[in-house]
């Protein structure tokens, strides 16, 4: 039976409070689409959670206060409007509270609007970052875990992505601040023994997720009669990877706390590990699904038929992502499992609930 407060699900990596065992965690993007639902399930978990964003506009504000509003009063859950680049404000958070970890969900994402509004990215990305990293070292937090992404892979062609692949070649700046957050975790790590999980996400999705991204525009322009826009011509593939699945790989890597790998070595450096505690993963499905079929289950679930707009692909995307998981599942014995046909009708059911039955 569960314990209460017993901390992450029974992750060891606690501090011991007034003989309670427990940790405090300090979840950034808290109102985010995987922020809100790891607030959830580490509330659940019986630890004590503090959450942070800055409720920008990039997307439906709304959205993001109706996810809040299923957390906001919990027991052991406090939320604070911040923004990453309010340096004092970070710093003063870290001081006063005294995290045992910090889970980094914050950023400015999407691939296509970093071609529009490339500042936003380094605003939040570089400049917000830095200050976690900041804040972690000088509090000494027991572990940082960060949110990379499968957009590192860049121009790599090579499948499945590997994290001990070289990944120096990106085609959007997106990726660009991604990668640079794994340089700099690392820095952190090597200079002041700061132990550093990156974590490459791989298109993540279900309900309550992004309306920037494909399955949430295809969905409601499919419902509205709208033409889609297609690019490569439905050929794009995309490791799909269900919101639950991720957070349990979120879960399991914060159990771990990275030590430096023993047989790490310059001469032939493995980007994945290090010398110093510092470990890369990558959370996907390990299942790539071609756009025209993942459009077909669209058009199943909403019982109506597509308008396509084929065009080619656009630029800054890459034609395909497939994880290799293979150190994600050594390490934490988890593989994720959700077919893409089982959490893409949850997705429908969660939208037409949300957005035609006003179910809040």
């Amino acid at each position: 039976m569960k314990k209460e407060n017993e901390g992450i699900c029974s992750i060891k990596t606690e501090k011991l409070i007034t003989g309670i065992i427990m940790n405090k965690i300090l979840v950034t993007g808290a109102a985010g689409f995987i922020g809100f639902y790891l607030c959830k399930r580490l509330i659940d978990c019986g630890d004590e959670v503090v959450g942070i964003d800055n409720i920008n506009d990039y997307y439906d504000v709304n959205l993001k206060l109706a996810r809040l509003r299923q957390i906001e009063g919990r027991e052991r859950f406090r939320f604070f409007k911040i923004d990453l680049v309010d340096k004092e404000s970070i710093s003063k958070l870290f001081a006063e509270e005294g995290f045992d970890i910090v889970v980094n969900l914050a950023a400015q994402a999407g691939v296509r609007y970093s071609l529009i509004n490339p500042r936003a990215y380094i605003d939040s990305n570089i400049v917000g970052f830095i200050n976690i990293l900041e804040a972690c070292r000088h509090t000494k937090v027991k572990h940082c875990v960060f949110a990379s992404s499968s957009s590192v892979y860049g121009a790599n062609t090579k499948m499945p992505f590997s994290v001990h692949h070289n990944v120096d070649h990106p085609v959007s700046l997106y990726a660009a601040t991604k990668k640079a957050n794994e340089l700099m975790a690392h820095t952190y790590s090597s200079l002041y023994n700061l132990p550093s999980t990156g974590l490459r996400f791989f298109t993540v999705y279900g309900p309550w997720g992004r309306p920037d991204m494909a399955y949430f525009i295809f969905t409601k322009a499919i419902m509205e009669g709208k033409p889609i826009d297609v690019f490569n011509y439905g050929k794009m593939q995309r490791d799909f990877t269900y919101i639950d699945d991720i957070i349990e790989g979120v879960v399991r890597a914060m159990k771990r706390i990275p030590g430096p790998n023993p047989g790490w070595n310059g001469d032939n450096p493995d980007s994945a590990t290090s010398y110093a505690p510092y470990k890369l993963y990558n959370i996907g499905n390990n299942r790539p699904v071609e756009l025209c079929y993942f459009i077909e289950l669209l058009e199943d679930y909403l019982g109506k038929g597509a308008v396509k707009n084929l065009l080619p692909i656009q630029i800054g995307d890459v034609p395909a992502t497939y994880a290799d998981i293979d150190d994600l599942s050594t390490d934490t014995g988890f593989k994720p499992s959700t077919p893409i046909e089982e959490g893409l009708k949850r997705f429908v059911d969660w939208y037409i609930s949300y957005y035609t039955k006003g179910i809040r």
